[in-house]
């Protein structure tokens, strides 16, 4: 099923991009608010699912981050009935870190997925990356006729689309979350190269977000996790211990 096109932004241009909160912890709401709000975003605060919903279509912000355990609606069926008229940018942002739930989260249509307790310059972070997305993919829309869009990349059974956000292994769908598609996208743009682990940090994260070598370690065990899902042979992503992680398309 085709999914439907990104909406325009609400915001002006020079007006500050607007993102949506939803979730029914108020003490949330109002510290990531002030967090976003002194990185120059401008704010919308919704405590229930069925509210936010509403006000998301009908005045869609340029990106929402959403809880999943709310009252009236949740989180996933939130995104189940905004993905039927949009695909307005949405991260979950949630208590909840077993792997069901974000794959559930990935298949309707969620951008990232990102656990409490967390860290505000991550989450401020993860907007940005999906907000430079959201504006590429629909610069490179406005522009489709005029311009070559950029190819897929293919490696083996491999194939990443940048421009979409979207990965196969074999023709199979893999649901992978912004920081999982950069930092593959960073092995498998050069295979067989050692990328450190600093170097992996660099392409997920922004220069001012402090990540330590375990996070890359737990992104690339969930990545090879998910792609084991669609085969169990999996092994293009190789580890060089004390140096780093590889790709092979072979």
């Amino acid at each position: 099923m085709d999914q439907p096109p990104a909406p325009e932004p609400s915001t002006a241009p020079g007006e500050p991009q607007v993102i949506a909160l939803v979730d029914d912890d108020r003490n949330i709401l109002t510290t990531v608010s002030i967090a976003l709000q002194s990185e120059g975003f401008a704010t919308r605060l919704y405590s229930d699912g069925a509210a936010a919903l509403k006000a998301l279509l009908e005045n869609p912000p340029d990106l929402a981050v959403c809880d999943i355990k709310m009252p009236r609606m949740d989180g996933f069926e939130l995104l189940r009935q905004l993905r039927a008229k949009s695909a307005l940018p949405l991260i979950f942002l949630t208590s909840k870190d077993e792997e069901p739930d974000e794959a559930l989260g990935l298949a309707l249509g969620a951008d990232d997925y990102i656990t409490k307790p967390f860290s505000q310059r991550l989450l401020v972070a993860r907007i940005r990356a999906i907000l430079r997305r959201s504006d590429f993919v629909r610069a490179a829309a406005g522009e489709a006729q005029n311009e070559a869009q950029p190819e897929p990349i293919r490696r083996g059974r491999l194939t990443m689309d940048p421009l979409r956000h979207e990965v196969t292994w074999a023709g199979q769908p893999v649901s992978l979350t912004v920081t999982e598609f950069l930092i593959l996208e960073a092995l498998a743009s050069r295979p067989g190269v050692i990328r450190t682990r600093n170097q992996l940090m660099d392409a997920a994260y922004d220069d001012d977000v402090f990540v330590d070598d375990r996070t890359v370690d737990s992104h690339i065990k969930r990545l090879r996790r998910k792609f084991r899902a669609a085969d169990p042979d999996f092994a293009a992503i190789e580890t060089l211990y004390g140096a780093g992680y590889s790709f092979a398309d072979g």
